[in-house]
């Protein structure tokens, strides 16, 4: 009897495990995906003296909320393998042009990216290989390859690069789920080798030939905020849009969608979870801004692949004469370097440079710059180090000295105002005003006919900006080319040299 009692008892408690476990097994049809999404990342490691971004945090971000929930992935919304000040730099004879971002974002787990912008500012060649090297998935709707045949999609490894893609993914009680991804990138860089279609008509078209098929459709955007809102108005059935381009933190609701940008260089992420109830046919979104600061650990993986490549730039830069980690401003307003106001107006890092210009060369009446010299495309806060001034000046250059007649001036100054929001746009010293269609200097009209000292970029006089040809030494109204500076103590033979020189002072 006892071993009968005995032996119904482990039959009753086998039989509740197994109920157990079939109640635990049980498809609830609901499921969770979460998007860890950074956007304009131009830097692998972190900033501000160490405390805030680096793709390393970024890693451990993902690391930490993919322990909570396996569906997690990583999203790249545009903008990384340029600008950066390492794409000046070489690496085994060769421009190292944003290798040292797609290695990085492999080690830190990226999931999915799309093109910005500024994918495009590297030659075709460069972003192939680029594309080749990384190990997540591309998606791109609205931007295609250019080729000598036609246009065709962008290729990942002889693979072509997919309008939409389906993430397929499923949860420990067997819930699945699709997710559609549509991505639209602005048309702001006319590289020869890219062609665009319009964002909004493709996207909608798009979202029209997923949203049957799947749970939920999800945009990866890098374009202006009005653009992304105008997207959400038109698509109201989107389930969120994780955005790019405007560098500084942005956090919108148009309707039902959320539309998340983090702040450039990883300084901070967007956490955007999906919640989908398959019984009840409803998605509740719910997005959380994560500060990547100290108090995020760093990954030892991907930051032995960022300390690797700080090492290759630190070589590179002692040779050219910089000290990267010497701080020259500790305090004061942060420096606006943005692409979108340097190109249209004088900032204050702009004021900085040319008067760091003018500094090196005491005797000049005036100074030119292109503002396409400018490359960060970000706003650079304090501490500022010499590291922060190769960032801003990636291309270095050095300062020429010519004597030019004041009609030529004037063509120049007035073709630099033409040029607004390209690389063209035209900096100059405070002293030079336009005032009254009149250009004076020092309260003085330039006199057409009269002889001025001119300090001006090296690129902007070989004649090589957009429709400012003429501006080179064979043009007769340059009366005097004086010969180029090499000493590299000289601040006149780097204008990055003539900055740190300037700041030093200060």
């Amino acid at each position: 009897m006892k071993n009968f009692l005995r032996l119904a008892f482990v039959m009753l408690v086998l039989t509740s495990c197994s109920s157990t476990r079939k109640a635990l097994s049980k498809d609830d049809r609901k499921i969770d995906i979460t998007f860890v999404q950074i956007n304009d990342v131009y830097e692998i490691a972190p900033l501000s003296g160490g405390k805030e971004g680096g793709m390393a945090r970024v890693a451990t971000l993902k690391k930490e909320y993919k322990q909570k929930n396996p569906n997690t992935f990583l999203v790249m919304a545009g903008d990384f393998v340029s600008p950066s000040v390492y794409n000046s730099l070489q690496y085994e004879g060769k421009a190292i042009r944003g290798k040292q971002m797609v290695e990085a974002m492999n080690a830190a787990g990226m999931d999915f990216a799309i093109f910005g912008n500024h994918e495009f500012d590297i030659k075709e060649s460069e972003l192939q290989e680029r594309i080749n090297e990384s190990n997540f998935q591309w998606i791109s709707s609205n931007a295609f390859h250019k080729t000598a045949s036609g246009v065709v999609p962008f290729t990942y490894r002889n693979t072509t690069i997919p309008k939409t893609f389906v993430l397929n993914v499923k949860d420990a009680d067997g819930t699945s789920a699709k997710i559609g991804f549509i991505s639209v990138v602005l048309p702001f860089n006319k590289a020869d080798y890219v062609s665009y279609t319009d964002a909004l008509s493709t996207a909608k078209d798009l979202y029209n030939q997923l949203k049957d098929s799947v749970d939920a459709v999800v945009a990866i955007t890098h374009q202006s905020i009005e653009e992304d809102e105008r997207l959400a108005k038109e698509i109201p059935g989107l389930a969120a849009i994780l955005g790019g381009h405007e560098h500084d933190q942005r956090f919108e609701k148009v309707g039902n969608i959320y539309i998340t940008k983090a702040m450039a260089n990883a300084k901070s992420a967007y956490v955007i979870n999906l919640a989908i109830n398959k019984k009840k046919n409803k998605i509740k979104v719910t997005p959380k801004l994560e500060k990547l600061n100290e108090t995020v650990g760093i990954d030892s993986v991907a930051n032995a692949v960022v300390q690797k490549w700080q090492d290759i730039a630190e070589k590179n830069y002692s040779s050219l004469g910089f000290d990267a980690k010497k701080v020259l401003i500790s305090k004061g307003e942060p420096l606006d370097g943005r692409e979108s106001e340097v190109r249209s107006h004088p900032t204050n890092l702009t004021k900085l440079i040319v008067a760091s210009i003018a500094d090196a060369v005491p005797n000049a009446d005036v100074v030119l710059m292109n503002s396409g010299s400018i490359r960060v495309d970000d706003i650079l806060q304090a501490p500022v180090t010499e590291y922060d001034v190769i960032r801003a000046l990636p291309f270095g250059g050095g300062i020429r000295e010519v004597d030019m007649k004041g009609s030529l001036l004037i063509k120049t100054l007035e073709q630099g105002k033409k040029n607004i929001g390209t690389g063209g746009y035209l900096l100059y010293n405070e002293n030079l005003v336009n005032a009254n269609d009149k250009w004076l200097l020092n309260t003085i009209p330039i006199d057409p006919s009269k002889t001025y000292h001119v300090a001006i970029t090296d690129f902007l006089l070989t004649g090589k900006e957009a429709n400012l040809e003429y501006l080179n030494p064979t043009n007769v109204d340059v009366v005097k080319t004086y010969d180029a500076v090499t000493s590299i103590t000289d601040p006149r033979s780097d204008v990055r040299l003539a900055v740190v020189k300037y700041l030093e002072k200060q």
